[in-house]
């Protein structure tokens, strides 16, 4: 049997004269006249092949096939409308305000990114890459709803948890030659930076003088400087790459601590989101294999 078309006026008609009792006031209700609600009723019963209302000049009651249709078409439109909302309204999106530290995934934030935009597309992310002791900052002042960040082990305490461990490493170009009589050149970053005082709390601990060769804003210019032969570096052990050599420990040479990458700012409104992130994270660090001193915490947190 072949199942009508039925306009959903029409059922708008009929469910208004029904709680209003009357023809008059439903047309008040639907914003028609008396006669359009009226031929919308007719209209209906003539496509159901049955009548809704037992009309008299006394009163206007449901039949009892009028009062399955009420039920029914009450419930009809309440999904109907509840569809064109859908197709009117664009979606939610949610915004995230993420600080990344920007030698966190050198290599892997764009895939990051992508992986992540692929199975979350209605999360609007606000990006920031910069700095950890910046991000840090940004957030504590509100800037920020989530940071993903280096911090020193055994360095002042921070809210947040640990993700993931990574050793550091005293980084030269692949021309360096250490000159033991003389002071070590050192490239670092402009302060406030974990690693310019990683390296420099390290030589005075063993009474070795340094001086500052190179002083940038940002972790390429580290880069180019140590490949440059400007003088050496601290960072963690992924960056041993692209002509960058580790510099073994040594006398002269203080065995360094570890790095953790922390993830700050996790609150009940934004868990939804940023769990995935960091589980992506992960995942695409161990893939890489940028990060290789421990099984990713997050992971192990999980079971």
């Amino acid at each position: 049997m072949n199942v009508p078309d039925l306009d959903p006026d029409l059922l708008r008609a009929f469910v208004a004269v029904a709680e209003t009792g009357s023809f008059t006031a439903a047309a008040e209700v639907v914003g028609r006249s008396q006669s359009a609600v009226s031929q919308k009723v007719l209209r209906l019963e003539d496509i159901l092949q049955m009548r809704v209302f037992d009309r008299n000049s006394r009163s206007l009651s449901l039949t009892r096939d009028g009062e399955r249709l009420l039920t029914a078409g009450r419930r009809l439109l309440i999904q109907y409308e509840s569809f064109m909302r859908e197709l009117r309204d664009p979606p939610k999106t949610a915004t995230l305000r993420l600080g990344i530290s920007e030698n966190l995934v050198q290599t892997q934030l764009p895939r990051l990114l992508s992986r992540f935009s692929d199975l979350y597309p209605d999360v609007q992310l606000e990006l920031t890459t910069t700095a950890s002791e910046d991000l840090l900052a940004e957030y504590e002042a509100g800037h920020l709803d989530v940071v993903i960040a280096k911090t020193r082990k055994g360095g002042s305490p921070r809210p947040g948890r640990v993700i993931w461990r990574e050793p550091l490493v005293w980084l030269a170009g692949p021309d360096y030659r250490a000159d033991d009589r003389r002071p070590t050149r050192l490239v670092m970053m402009r302060p406030p930076c974990i690693y310019r005082a990683v390296m420099t709390e390290a030589l005075d601990t063993i009474g070795r003088e340094w001086v500052t060769a190179c002083t940038t804003s940002n972790l390429l210019g580290i880069q180019a400087s140590v490949l440059g032969g400007l003088g050496v570096t601290v960072l963690g052990k992924s960056f041993a790459q692209n002509g960058l050599q580790i510099v073994p420990p040594s006398e002269h040479w203080p065995s360094l601590p570890t790095a953790e990458v922390s993830v700050i700012g996790e609150k009940p409104e934004t868990q939804h989101i940023v769990q995935p992130l960091v589980a992506l994270l992960s995942e695409t660090l161990q893939e890489s294999g940028s990060l290789t001193l421990d099984t990713p915490l997050f992971a192990a947190n999980q079971r």
